[in-house]
């Protein structure tokens, strides 16, 4: 009697055997599809992936995620193969802060440091002078010795940033789509129906969301509170993708996405079938130019010696 074998199993064996034979090792971030996570090697928002690619023992890196993260751990790894398994995962974000725009920008505001989020391409990060998380984004602004920061791209990260800093902050006028989708009426709903429930967001989110929130907390955070905390019921208002891990870390908790809509299109590209393509034909490369590279580089080192 033959016994049928289900594909994402042989698929994960697939990978698994690919990722032997290349000395690969496969980072997935907390965005992507619970298959995708499940056979990462390490899951994590930005700030954890940017640190384990620095220490990761391995001749190839798989990034699972969106194209400036796998840039990221391309300028951490200069020396390392680095592969996006789909190299149309990109990210609305970066796209609202064009590196012509950028210099331009800077132009107008002389002598004023650049803060550039990590969800900018290598182009921008080349000419900030320091990068940022969500989850350090405030204690970055306020290692600065300067009274004016230009903050760039994400406004509403700038606006949770100007909450906690005496700074002034100047914007740029970018936003996440999806966290863009997260709504007060969503988020009331919610309350309303769940009384007991605690909620924790995103700072991506809108201001008026940040307002109903009880945490404010970048994805790696969210999963630490989860695991500390003693609530047993919580809204989440961040990609729906974290719920996968919040449930695997935090089984005994009952999570609820503010809504289903806060879907990101572009982490969800990734598949097991494009990771195991990915592995057998060593596609698709990620190279970042090299005099981008160099200053780029500072720029996430300088985050990365504060936090």
């Amino acid at each position: 009697m033959t016994v049928a074998v289900d594909p994402k199993t042989e698929l994960a064996n697939s990978i698994a055997r690919l990722k032997q034979e290349r000395r690969a090792v496969i980072l997935a971030h907390n965005y992507q599809l619970g298959e995708v996570q499940d056979i990462a090697d390490f899951t994590g928002d930005s700030l954890e992936l940017s640190r384990r690619a620095t220490a990761v023992e391995a001749d190839v890196i798989v990034f699972c995620g969106v194209m400036f993260m796998a840039e990221t751990a391309k300028l951490l790894n200069p020396e390392k193969t680095v592969l996006i398994p789909d190299p149309l995962a990109g990210c609305p974000m970066c796209e609202m802060a064009p590196v012509e725009a950028v210099r331009k920008r800077k132009a107008e505001l002389p002598g004023i440091p650049v803060v550039a989020y990590v969800n900018t391409t290598a182009a921008v990060k080349a000419e900030a002078d320091i990068c940022c998380t969500s989850a350090n984004a405030v204690r970055i602004v306020n290692s600065l010795p300067d009274p004016r920061i230009l903050f760039l791209p994400d406004r509403n990260l700038g606006y949770w940033v100007q909450r906690h800093t005496d700074k002034e902050i100047i914007l740029w006028d970018g936003y996440c789509p999806t966290h863009q989708r997260i709504l007060t009426k969503d988020v009331l709903r919610l309350k309303q129906q769940h009384p007991g429930a605690v909620v924790i967001v995103h700072p991506e989110c809108t201001p008026d969301v940040i307002d109903l929130a009880d945490e404010v907390l970048s994805t790696g955070q969210m999963l630490r509170w989860a695991r500390e905390s003693d609530v047993r019921e919580v809204i989440v208002g961040t990609e729906v993708g974290l719920i996968h891990r919040l449930k695997q870390e935090s089984p005994d908790k009952t999570f609820y996405p503010v809504s289903l809509l806060t879907t990101c299109p572009n982490m969800k590209r990734i598949t097991l079938e494009k990771v195991a393509w990915s592995l057998e034909d060593m596609q698709y490369n990620v190279e970042v130019p090299a005099e981008i590279a160099a200053k780029a580089r500072r720029a996430i080192e300088r985050m990365l010696a504060v936090v």
